[in-house]
């Protein structure tokens, strides 16, 4: 297979760089429709989305190890815009959860299915340094063979602050989250903090 077929580029869409294949399948991502009860956890990538998907669903299931072990983390969070060759999408594992349930997203608030405001969803949103954030996506550029070949960290860095990297630029993303805050029921936490003390966030 030639590199190019490995690493594509990434798509615009609606001016955020997109991974292909989450482009491919973003029709289908933005008319999805959220149940009223269902929880959306929101990150940019690389801020403890799996972290804080585990918190929750532990705390779903009542602190049953037992419970929470009986499938992965990616059948019992969803990745709402999830799309692999030779993989069920996002969207093909929420047709089969049991409603409401836990979803997460990278999405920038622009590009969030209107349902999830319209039915007012709870959602979680967790914002992380940008220096951590860019070691960690430069690292998971490097191995995640769906993002386009990483280049040097200069390079890296350089695509990283002028937001043309997948699901665009970290700051607008934070901010947009934050803005959207005072409107809905999100609760805006910062890894940092979890870190420091999960038991009082």
């Amino acid at each position: 297979m030639k590199q190019e077929e490995v690493r594509p580029p990434l798509v615009p869409v609606k001016g955020i760089p997109m991974i292909k294949y989450f482009a491919e399948i973003y029709d289908e991502v933005e008319i999805f429709e959220a149940h009223p009860e269902d929880l959306l956890i929101s990150t940019y990538p690389k801020s403890g989305t799996t972290w804080i998907s585990e918190i929750i669903d532990m705390i779903y299931k009542e602190g049953s190890l037992e419970k929470c072990n009986v499938q992965p983390i990616y059948m019992r969070v969803p990745f709402l815009e999830f799309a692999v060759p030779d993989v069920p999408t996002g969207i093909e594992l929420l047709k089969e959860v049991p409603r409401p349930c836990l979803i997460k997203t990278h999405l920038p608030v622009q590009m969030l299915p209107k349902s999830f405001l319209e039915k007012n969803c709870k959602v979680i949103y967790v914002a992380r340094n940008a220096k951590d954030v860019a070691v960690s996506y430069y690292y998971f550029y490097q191995m995640a063979k769906v993002h386009p070949e990483p280049g040097t960290w200069e390079e890296f860095l350089e695509k990283f602050m002028d937001g043309s990297v997948s699901f665009g630029s970290w700051y607008d993303h934070v901010k947009g989250w934050w803005d959207l805050m005072k409107k809905y029921r999100i609760l805006y936490l910062f890894y940092e903090d979890l870190k420091e003390d999960p038991e009082r966030e």
